[in-house]
């Protein structure tokens, strides 16, 4: 290293929690969250705003839990604005991530470089049982996944599965992606008693970040 040259930036870490719905996937969020708060690790919690079920200002768990978040628009102005934002921070929650576009993958790769500790909770599959928007590419350049499963409503084996219902029917492989709801919505299933009328793809996603 020559004399005067600068400290290359220690890089930093993503972590993937996911799971289906009811899994526990914020609640370990926050786990993971208190734990970097403990070792005095400054945190910032963030959330999409479209998930807005129970609260606009925080993460929610479904055992009632929460936890104050800064809601994000899907917008890339706003997505941008968590690198500057982000600079005061030595860890970054991000619950809900599968809601956000393309970019949120593009500023977490910025914030690892930065040497940030990025935790990500989310759905990484949809209603249909086919990977959810961009959960594999964050699968995929993690350090670390945490695959989280739920007990399966209709058998009581494991769960990893989100069954959408409408009108206390199984939803059509045609309705929308995002649909945000809670119990009364959504149910956690096993493979076997999860119901689609029409067999999930799993084919690599061929527009987007590619």
């Amino acid at each position: 290293m020559k004399i005067g040259a600068a400290t290359p930036i220690k890089k930093g870490r993503l972590e993937v929690v996911c799971g289906s719905m009811f899994s526990g996937k914020t609640e370990e969020l926050m786990r993971k969250i208190k734990r970097s708060e403990y070792a005095r690790q400054r945190v910032l919690v963030l959330k999409p705003q479209i998930d807005n079920r129970k609260s606009v200002t925080c993460i929610v768990s479904h055992d009632g839990r929460s936890r104050t978040a800064h809601a994000l628009d899907s917008s890339d102005v706003a997505i941008q604005s968590v690198i500057e934002f982000a600079q005061a921070f030595d860890v970054i929650g991000i619950d809900e991530v599968q809601f956000f576009p393309d970019e949120i993958v593009r500023v977490i790769g910025k914030l690892i470089e930065m040497g940030k500790h990025v935790v990500a909770a989310g759905l990484d599959l949809d209603f249909r049982g086919e990977p959810f928007g961009i959960m594999p590419y964050l699968l995929a350049i993690a350090d670390d996944v945490l695959k989280l499963k739920a007990i399966c409503v209709v058998c009581a084996k494991d769960a990893h599965q989100t069954q959408r219902l409408v009108n206390g029917q199984p939803a059509r492989y045609s309705d929308p992606i995002i649909l945000v709801g809670a119990e009364d919505f959504y149910e956690a299933r096993c493979r076997n008693c999860f119901v689609i009328d029409r067999t999930p793809s799993v084919l690599p996603v061929t527009q987007g970040l590619v």
